[in-house]
């Protein structure tokens, strides 16, 4: 039986479905916990607090350097996805819970557009329809009165924080790829924490809200749900190939929509629907192409 499990979800694979819930559980106590009046910058705080707490003890627990080899693109990948998560979060207290996640899954375009400016990597036929497949998936979920008369309420800065979000982890997941051939991953999970902990309490300034005990827990489970996704997603990275592994992180956009409905009455439209199935499909198209 085992036998059987490891040959249709191999470690890496299961280790990129375990990061696909820690992030959904994540982003539905972003959600929660942003109820309680509790600002986007302090959540980030909170989150990066207890995964620098974790991180550390991890770090200590395998008796390594924290500070790994390669500092600059360490710091780099930390910065980059502190902004990133700012964004994201952003965009998770202000939009539904599903539209958030699959918006976030744009970040395949972002990488090939990244690859083809800056890397100059030619763009293959799978690139260009994930493309087009996803700018249309894009246009029909933000605005599809363009193709009818029904109309949508997605407030525009939010699209836009997360559309920065999608590109900030596009950046991210290029220097993560390059740090996990030479870094160990709890010190990659590491500098996370810890460039984004300073830069958001710096930013909080005095907004800072005393949460109560049910949003403390929320908090603390955000920094949790956060270590698992973060764990799950570089070990994957590590055992398995990044285009299977990446494949079933897609699985992050179905738990969303349970949650989305379970616990806060969030019924996806059928623009939606139809809008985000051309996301991922432009996605999975992309990664699966060789395949």
């Amino acid at each position: 039986m085992s036998l059987a499990l490891e040959n249709t979800f191999p470690l890496g694979v299961r280790y990129m479905l375990l990061s696909a819930l820690g992030f959904a559980l994540m982003a539905a106590c972003v959600k929660a916990v942003s109820g309680y009046g509790i600002p986007v910058l302090e959540i980030v705080a909170a989150r990066a607090l207890v995964s620098l707490v974790i991180s550390y003890l991890d770090v200590k627990r395998k008796r390594i350097s924290l500070w790994g080899h390669h500092k600059p693109l360490l710091i780099a990948r930390g910065a980059v996805g502190a902004v990133a998560l700012m964004c994201v979060y952003f965009s998770v207290t202000t939009l539904p819970l599903a539209e958030a996640t699959i918006l976030q899954y744009l970040h395949p375009v972002f990488t090939a557009l990244l690859a083809l400016f800056f890397l100059k990597e030619r763009v293959q036929l799978s690139t260009i329809l994930c493309i087009m497949l996803s700018i249309a998936g894009l246009v029909i979920m933000v605005k599809p009165d363009l193709l009818s008369g029904y109309s949508v309420d997605l407030p525009l800065i939010s699209v836009a924080a997360a559309l920065v979000g999608a590109f900030g982890s596009a950046v991210a997941y290029v220097i993560v790829r390059r740090l996990s051939q030479s870094e160990d991953s709890s010190v990659i999970i590491f500098y996370f924490p810890l460039i984004a902990l300073p830069v958001s309490v710096l930013l909080l300034g005095d907004d800072f809200v005393m949460p109560n005990g049910e949003a403390l827990i929320l908090l603390l489970l955000v920094g949790v749900f956060t270590q698992v996704g973060q764990v799950g997603l570089t070990k994957a990275m590590q055992h398995e190939k990044a285009s299977k592994a990446t494949a079933y992180s897609y699985v992050q956009v179905i738990f969303s929509l349970v949650l989305g409905w379970a616990f806060f009455n969030e019924i996806p439209t059928e623009w939606t629907l139809i809008g985000g199935g051309l996301i991922m499909g432009g996605a999975l198209i992309n990664v699966l192409w060789k395949r």
